[in-house]
């Protein structure tokens, strides 16, 4: 096992940092929209929960690697080319966004109504009862399931694989064939995954209860 990781130390540090890049993307635009989703969801138009609730019902009910084909081998027939990295990214982001809307959507209803009614006695605007009330009450609820959105996340970038978008378990792939030592190749993979992910849950652990 030692020889692979060696031998092929540039292919494994290459998707590693891809992994990483990708994640880090996918969770920054996952965040924003899912947050924004949750906002239209409860907010008093009607349209704007009905467009909240045909994004979600779609991103929640198509499989991420289906969602991600679409953006790899569909839209650049009608659009513009994208790579396997970014058609990767971009269902990773659209596909995790609307679990996360649905979490923040819970957090959101589970602050009393008091607290917007309190909010909007005192002169607040519904935006900014939102803001300043609602939403860091919200957002400190749903903390810990969001952290395992984000744990998901960095597992379900390895769709990448699927589109040559050059992450972890795609080079992982490479030096398999390669090398011909699939279960260490593998191996190496899961260990390379297990360092991202297990501070990312310890710290969310750590996070849950101070919050508590």
């Amino acid at each position: 096992m030692w020889q692979i990781l060696t031998g092929y130390w540039s292919e494994f540090i290459t998707g590693f940092g891809n992994t990483i890049l990708c994640s880090l993307i996918a969770m920054f635009f996952s965040l924003i929209l899912g947050v924004f989703f949750a906002l239209l969801e409860v907010a008093p138009p009607k349209i704007g929960r009905a467009i909240a609730h045909i994004y979600i019902e779609i991103f929640c009910n198509i499989p991420l690697l289906v969602i991600t084909m679409i953006f790899y081998l569909i839209i650049p027939q009608f659009w513009v080319k994208v790579s396997g990295f970014t058609a990767g990214t971009i269902g990773l982001a659209l596909y995790t966004s609307a679990f996360i809307a649905e979490t923040v959507r819970s957090g959101i209803n589970s602050v009393g109504d008091g607290q917007m009614e309190g909010a909007l006695s005192n002169g607040m605007t519904y935006v900014q009862a939102m803001r300043y009330v609602i939403l860091p009450q919200a957002i400190r609820i749903v903390i810990p399931p969001l952290g395992n959105q984000m744990i998901t996340l960095i597992k379900n970038s390895s769709v990448l694989a699927f589109v040559a978008g050059f992450d972890l378990m795609y080079q992982g792939d490479i030096v398999a064939f390669s090398s011909f030592q699939t279960i260490e190749t593998y191996v190496i993979v899961g260990v390379f995954y297990l360092v991202l992910t297990l501070p990312l849950s310890y710290y969310m652990r750590h996070l849950e209860k101070r919050l508590a």
